[in-house]
């Protein structure tokens, strides 16, 4: 009589996490319960996170100075009437125009402007410091203005120079950002109320107030690499338009030798 088969032994359990290992490269399982979303980071995590999105859609910011002053005076004149109007309150002639560029005091005030590939001013912003806060006299607070050229706008270009002097401010210790803007320039109140500033409006004339976080070692490394890759982006740009010009150059005196060498000819 013989007797009846063992059944096998149950596999180790290095086997089955073996499988698992093997069966991992076709794909999750899904009859399996789904992985729980990982928390977004906070405190300096998020920090770094924020500008690292910031620098991946980064554009070229620079800080001007007096010998921008006619960039400046170029692109306040090129502004349309109507952008004129929404930029200073009021329709501002040339002359008016002029006057204001040339008060600009740069050792007290920051002027950030973004420039084309063409080394054109296509989008300015004014920082005006060291001005109380009505009521708090223990406060400062900076007053921002800004323009772009119509051939440049739904860009972001004024949200970013919005950021970068946010930036600024902060990190030269101010609490404040504000503006005044004429109620119809809802684009201006726009970028403000999604900064989360606190709008004001009385009638024709709003008022827009954003507390600003106290400056960090992260800020003050971002503000220096912007300012940094800033610089370099205008020297690239300024390197290109002279090679430009000197490629061109070229081409008409080959293109003068070639018409004369015709000519004779004939």
């Amino acid at each position: 009589m013989t007797t009846p088969p063992t059944a096998p032994p149950p596999p180790p359990d290095d086997a089955v996490t073996g499988w698992d290992h093997e069966l991992a490269a076709f794909g999750p399982d899904a009859a399996a319960p789904p992985m729980p979303a990982p928390e977004p980071p906070t405190g300096p995590l998020a920090g770094a996170r924020a500008a690292l999105e910031r620098l991946s859609t980064w554009v070229p910011i620079r800080s001007l100075g007096r010998r921008h002053r006619r960039r400046i005076i170029e692109h306040l004149l090129a502004l349309e009437p109507e952008d004129r109007y929404l930029r200073f309150g009021y329709p501002a002639s040339d002359e008016q125009i002029r006057k204001y560029a040339l008060s600009i005091d740069f050792a007290r005030d920051e002027v950030l402007g973004i420039f084309n590939r063409r080394l054109y001013l296509i989008a300015l912003a004014h920082v005006a410091y060291g001005q109380p806060v009505p009521g708090e006299p223990q406060r400062t607070m900076a007053e921002f203005g800004v323009s772009v050229l119509a051939q440049s706008r739904s860009r972001g270009l004024g949200r970013r120079l919005f950021d970068a002097a946010g930036l600024h401010a902060r990190n030269r210790g101010i609490d404040t950002l504000f503006i005044h803007a004429l109620s119809e320039n809802r684009p201006m109140l726009r970028i403000a109320a999604a900064a989360g500033a606190t709008v004001e409006r009385d009638g024709g004339e709003s008022a827009a107030w954003l507390r600003l976080p106290k400056d960090t070692i992260s800020s003050r490394v971002e503000q220096a690499l912007e300012r940094h890759l800033g610089e370099l982006d205008f020297q690239f740009k300024r390197q290109a338009q002279v090679i430009s010009g000197f490629v061109d150059g070229v081409a008409e005196v080959k293109a003068h030798f070639d018409s004369s060498g015709r000519a004779a000819k004939q």
